[in-house]
């Protein structure tokens, strides 16, 4: 039986898995939600479709930027006129997104035990807003902005595996650990990489701002917080 304390690092998905991006969303999506008049649920639905495109159609364009193309994007889709205004507030509120509760707490403790790397969707910049909010010194942070493409491309978790194998951490010693099935999930089966599901949504439905893939992924472990990971491991100790 797979145990946590079987990995000796840890590598994270950040926006929806440590910062809750989706409540940062809507913060920043408050003007455009209110001109639309589209409800919040089908708003996230949208836009995770609308940035997936963005980042397959542009893999070389720096996160913030690209979240001003989802916004014109967006207000075409929700039949608004389009508000360049709005748009750079959207790119430019990242480091303005919450910490979910939990998230500081774990990351502190987790750190005591694994290496921590963070394998994100998002531009060294923005990113840096987020992790002071996060209170932990990752051991490697790799964004789309340092490989050039946006997960789910495979090409994310190859920079991952290579960069930290040579580091000296294996593939079968990394834990992957993340919300997304789709952007994390599906690719972290194909590269054969053990994965954590951090089920952030259990009490919602459908997939938010994330496209739901189909069929569903493999993963080795589930938790509806990294709180509730933090406390796994801490009971493998005992």
């Amino acid at each position: 039986m797979t145990r946590l304390s079987d990995f000796d690092a840890l590598s994270f998905d950040c926006y929806g898995t440590l910062i809750d991006w989706e409540t940062g969303l809507l913060t920043a999506l408050r003007p455009l939600s209110e001109r639309s008049r589209v409800p919040d649920d089908e708003l996230l639905e949208a836009y995770g479709v609308i940035e997936l495109e963005i980042e397959r159609e542009n893999p070389g364009l720096v996160y913030s930027q690209l979240l001003e193309k989802v916004h014109a994007r967006l207000c075409d889709r929700l039949g608004v006129e389009r508000d360049d205004i709005e748009a750079a507030k959207l790119g430019a509120s990242i480091g303005d997104w919450p910490a979910f509760p939990d998230s500081v707490e774990a990351l502190r403790y987790l750190k005591q035990h694994f290496k921590l790397v963070i394998l994100s969707n998002v531009d060294r910049m923005s990113f840096a807003g987020s992790n002071r909010r996060l209170g932990v010194e990752f051991d490697h942070i790799f964004t789309a902005e340092d490989i050039g493409s946006y997960k789910p491309d495979l090409r994310n978790f190859e920079y991952l595996v290579t960069e930290l194998g040579e580091s000296g951490i294996p593939k079968d010693k990394l834990l992957h650990t993340a919300q997304s099935l789709f952007h994390d999930h599906v690719p972290a089966n194909q590269m054969g990489i053990a994965s954590a599901w951090i089920d952030r949504r259990h009490d919602k439905t459908g997939g938010g701002a994330t496209v739901v893939p189909e069929p569903l992924p493999h993963y080795d472990f589930r938790f509806v917080s990294l709180g509730e990971l933090a406390d796994a491991h801490r009971a493998e100790q005992d």
